[in-house]
């Protein structure tokens, strides 16, 4: 195989021009989780995020499989961050290809709404997950792949519970404990 200078330098600007989309999709992302999931920025989805939104895989999030377009997305960030308006996600870890990033994080929150069940007890929860993010062909983030731990997050939100219950002096059908 021949390789002229022309050949060489096409190769190089590739190699750039991958690397600068990789970088720039990985910047993307911690700037989105941020922005829009640490901070609740509505008015900056639109930048981040594709017109169509793609929850590939989710399970236990009730826009699993959905397609969301910007108004939908916002609609979701207000209802996942409204019991929890301080939450932060601490990305560990972050893997970047040509089409993808995959963070690995921890979230941790305070409970201060109401969740089915579960009334706001001002207890912290943590959770741990991992999300793979997928990009369009203009960069902006176009779906995700996601697995986290609800099952922990379940059984903090039934220990904080018995303990604000135990704390306040009433049981879980409402009636007062103690001696009478």
């Amino acid at each position: 195989m021949c390789r002229t200078s022309c050949d060489v330098i096409w190769r190089r600007t590739a190699i750039r021009r991958t690397m600068n989309n990789r970088e720039r999709r990985q910047n993307r992302v911690a700037a989105f989780i941020h922005d829009v999931w640490n901070c609740g920025r509505e008015e900056m989805v639109g930048g981040y995020i594709a017109k169509n939104y793609t929850v590939h895989h989710d399970p236990g999030d009730p826009w699993d499989g959905q397609i969301l377009n910007v108004a939908d997305f916002i609609a979701r960030l207000k209802i996942c961050r409204a019991p929890f308006p301080d939450q932060r996600f601490d990305i560990q870890n972050m893997c970047v290809n040509d089409d993808a990033v995959t963070i690995c994080w921890l979230w941790e929150a305070t409970q201060a709404g109401d969740l089915p069940d579960f009334p706001a007890t001002g207890q912290r929860i943590r959770m741990s997950g991992a999300t793979h993010y997928l990009f369009d062909f203009e960069d902006k983030i176009s779906g995700h792949w996601q697995v986290t731990d609800r099952l922990g997050v379940f059984q903090q939100l039934q220990k904080n519970g018995s303990i604000t219950r135990a704390l306040s002096g009433s049981r879980r059908d409402g009636s007062a404990t103690g001696a009478r």
